[in-house]
């Protein structure tokens, strides 16, 4: 009979869904009373909208009723349906009305975060000022910036916080999708595009930079002119002699600055 009751859950399990997740219902969305296979499925479409006052997202939380995709039976938000008897989805989350019979993500709630994630909850800690949850090996071992994760992607301009893609946490704390922190490096871009701090090892770099200057004579005029420059990776401030290469900062050695009006000195 335990069988039976089992082969019956498990009924059309992985044989249903979208390209987003595998799940056995479709959702009827409450702000425009359509059905779509999933929260995904209906942002896509009406972002695509013709009119853009017409163009919104659905918000997890709202809805309301399911529509079971074996049997076709509409009816309340649930893990089973009432009609036939699947599982809709073999997780299943309450308060995000989130299906998926996928159990390979590792998906868990965050209370936390207030959504469902993906990786394993053992594999990741709530970080209370940045906002979001984070990798273990990040816990104790990354710079804290408040709501880091609840802005846009600086690159795509994805909002992070509930994004299905992967995120890089920068070394000065900011965000990105890792896919677009892979496409910048690629392209020679090694500073995070919101506070312009170095994002990798830039040591040999700079070495390369010095060997350039001591082979590049300056004509004499602007030779033993002097500027202020602000070191956009320690943030400290000094006065140096200028060059066309660059100006290397006293403090941490980078070439990461850029010159700046000379400070206000008190009367």
């Amino acid at each position: 009979m335990e069988d039976s009751c089992n082969e019956r859950l498990d009924y059309g399990k992985m044989g249903y869904g979208c390209k987003h997740y595998r799940r056995r219902c479709r959702i009827r969305a409450p702000c425009c009373n359509e059905v779509f296979d999933c929260r995904h499925c209906h942002n896509e479409a009406t972002s695509l909208l013709h009119n853009i006052f017409d163009r919104h997202e659905l918000v997890r939380n709202d809805v309301k009723q399911v529509i079971c995709s074996v049997c076709d039976t509409e009816q309340s938000v649930a893990h089973v349906c009432t009609n036939c008897g699947v599982n809709m989805g073999e997780y299943f989350c309450q308060v995000c009305k989130f299906f998926d019979d996928d159990l390979d993500k590792g998906q868990f709630h965050c209370h936390d975060c207030g959504i469902c994630r993906v990786g394993g909850h053992e594999n990741f800690f709530h970080c209370a000022r940045c906002g979001s949850c984070y990798s273990v090996s990040l816990r104790n071992n990354h710079s804290c910036v408040e709501n880091s994760m609840r802005h846009h992607c600086p690159i795509c301009y994805e909002y992070l916080f509930d994004s299905p893609k992967d995120t890089t946490v920068l070394k000065c704390g900011h965000t990105m999708h890792t896919e677009c922190y892979h496409e910048m490096i690629k392209h020679d871009k090694s500073c995070c595009p919101i506070c312009s701090r170095s994002i990798i090892d830039m040591s040999r770099a700079w070495r390369r930079m010095d060997e350039e200057i001591e082979e590049t004579i300056m004509p004499e005029d602007p030779r033993f002119k002097k500027v202020w420059i602000l070191c956009n990776d320690c943030n400290d401030t000094t006065e140096v002699f200028f060059h066309i290469i660059g100006q290397k900062c006293r403090h941490c050695e980078s070439y990461n600055t850029r010159m700046i009006a000379p400070p206000v000195l008190p009367q």
